[in-house]
């Protein structure tokens, strides 16, 4: 008999577990079903060849396994934005553009706080992947509304820094959003809560939204704020405020095993979410 390796063994496992839900061969019956992957913290480096194959085994991967999606969405953090001029940005596009499907982003850390004087800053950001004409763009954040939910993209990043709060515009664009009384859901890249229980007080000024206690107050006492998205921090999150999910994927960055990247396929249907974690392989 065949001696399994452990990493044969683990990408079997993963092969299973990334696969999509069983129930996703009939949702193509149901068209108001939303399907999607949420990708965070990719952060792409061109000085790091394995950084750049595993985005171009992510889009082999999601092309081969998820043809119904509605979109990917990247959380931030997605390339490392250390390179003079924008190199990165258009290496790490060339390759999302791949995909199947439409893609949308908001900025991280890394997007905002570039490591180089020459590197791509907001404006930039925007005209690459923000001019989607489906997307509704105000300032740094932008709404896609399909299939009856209002989907936002956040920008929580403080231009040169690596810690994050919304701005008195976001949250306000936000507001408005969620008044109109749609399912709503947004992306961000900073998370709301200190999930991992950290006890250093500069870490979690880093990583948990600065004025999160004010957008709870605000934007989560909406009934019809059902999913946040967020990254960051690395570490996976499933829990909820209020009423909301909150869910913080676990960074791209960090695989399984080798060639076995984290990912979360989400699926909303009528309100009602089904998300799973899932890995390349």
């Amino acid at each position: 008999m065949k001696k399994v390796s452990r990493r044969d063994f683990l990408k079997s496992a993963a092969a299973l577990g990334s696969m999509p839900f069983l129930a996703e061969a009939k949702d193509t019956e149901n068209q108001q079903s939303l399907k999607f992957i949420h990708i965070t913290d990719s952060h792409m480096d061109l000085g790091n060849d394995e950084s750049v194959e595993a985005m171009e085994l992510m889009v082999e991967h999601i092309n081969k396994h998820y043809k119904a999606l509605d979109f990917v969405v990247f959380g931030g953090d997605n390339f490392n934005n250390n390179v003079k001029g924008n190199g990165d940005a258009l290496v790490y596009k060339k390759i999302i553009d791949k995909l199947h499907c439409s893609t949308y982003h908001v900025r991280g850390n890394k997007e905002a706080h570039p490591d180089h004087d020459d590197a791509i800053h907001l404006d930039e950001f925007k005209r690459l992947f923000m001019s989607d004409k489906t997307l509704n763009v105000q300032g740094k954040d932008w709404v896609l509304e399909t299939k009856g939910v209002a989907f936002l993209g956040l920008d929580s990043c403080i231009e040169g820094a690596n810690n994050g709060l919304y701005t008195e515009e976001t949250i306000k664009f936000a507001e408005n959003i969620l008044k109109k009384g749609k399912p709503t859901v947004i992306l961000n890249h900073h998370p709301y809560t200190n999930y991992w229980k950290g006890t250093d007080p500069k870490d979690i000024h880093k990583y948990v939204l600065n004025n999160t206690n004010e957008v709870q107050k605000r934007l989560f006492k909406f009934d019809n704020l059902i999913l946040t998205l967020s990254g960051h921090k690395h570490i996976d999150s499933v829990t909820t405020i209020n009423k909301t999910k909150v869910i913080v994927t676990r960074g791209f960055i960090r695989p399984l095993d080798m060639d076995m990247y984290p990912m979360r396929y989400v699926e909303i249907v009528d309100g009602n979410i089904n998300e799973k974690l899932i890995y390349t392989s």
